[in-house]
């Protein structure tokens, strides 16, 4: 018998949210584990978490993980540009002691040749904790197909740097079942689950992106078929809606995207 597929709630589906209320949120939810953004991005209304500097906050998530019986999945986001930082050991460190072991990561420079450089030395320092560096192709990014997540993965050539598969970016990049099944499974990392909008009227796809993605079932994108060809990784549920968060507020948002998920992999055999 196989295991039944674990899920984790990924910071985006529920933003702005410190990590202490999202772990208490994931678990009352239901979910296997939890991703925290413990590398911020800068944005204005969103908890600035630096984990390595701030020893009290680290320490009461690290209880609220343990008393909640809580696993840390992954940590974000790590990005790939000219002015940000070159040395991350600080905050791995600190992840791999809260139990996370892998990273996301996304690149948002046009040199090509910095970013290859970049993740050699990214994927050096993960390994000395033990944690898998997940490469992204957003298309609202620099690095935005498969194919040239694969080059970049190919130039490093270490076994802790995988491709992250977004659904979304997976549909609006035309990527086929069919093209993602001649590609080596073990290439692949972290899945990030989520469906994309049957109606797109007056809508931009940034907006999209980032406020308006739809329960799994409920879009345009072919789940079951693109499931069925990745590994059966964990899927860490990525589905930022600010209208639904309004709506059921951030805990039942959350909520229904696992409920979603689950009746979506149960009636198509996931």
């Amino acid at each position: 018998m196989t295991m039944p597929r674990q899920f984790s709630l990924a910071y985006l589906t529920i933003p702005g949210i410190d990590p202490v209320r999202q772990i208490e949120i994931a678990k009352q939810a239901g979910y296997d584990y939890v991703s925290l953004r413990t590398i911020p991005m800068g944005q204005q209304g969103e908890p600035q978490v630096h984990l390595e500097t701030d020893p009290e906050l680290a320490r009461a998530v690290e209880k609220a993980l343990k008393d909640h019986d809580m696993k840390l999945f992954d940590i974000e986001l790590l990005r790939i540009r000219e002015d940000l930082p070159t040395d991350y050991r600080a905050a791995f460190e600190k992840g791999a002691q809260l139990g996370a072991t892998q990273i996301l990561t996304s690149v948002w420079t046009k040199d090509y040749s910095l970013a290859v450089d970049r993740y050699g030395a990214f994927c050096e320092q993960a390994a000395e904790f033990g944690m898998t560096l997940n490469l992204e192709f957003p298309i609202v990014s620099e690095v935005t197909s498969l194919q040239t997540a694969m080059e970049i993965q190919d130039k490093i050539g270490a076994p802790n740097l995988k491709i992250l598969m977004d659904m979304i970016y997976v549909y609006k990049t035309g990527l086929t079942p069919e093209m993602i099944q001649a590609v080596d499974p073990s290439r692949f990392g972290v899945i990030h689950l989520c469906d994309w909008p049957k109606d797109m009227a007056g809508r931009e796809l940034v907006e999209v992106v980032r406020e308006g993605r739809v329960y799994c079932g409920e879009g345009v994108v072919d789940l079951k078929g693109i499931l069925k060809v990745l590994p059966e990784n964990v899927c860490s549920i990525e589905l930022p809606n600010t209208k639904e968060i309004e709506a059921r507020g951030a805990a039942g948002h959350a909520a229904r995207c696992l409920e979603t998920a689950k009746a979506y992999f149960a009636a198509n055999g996931l």
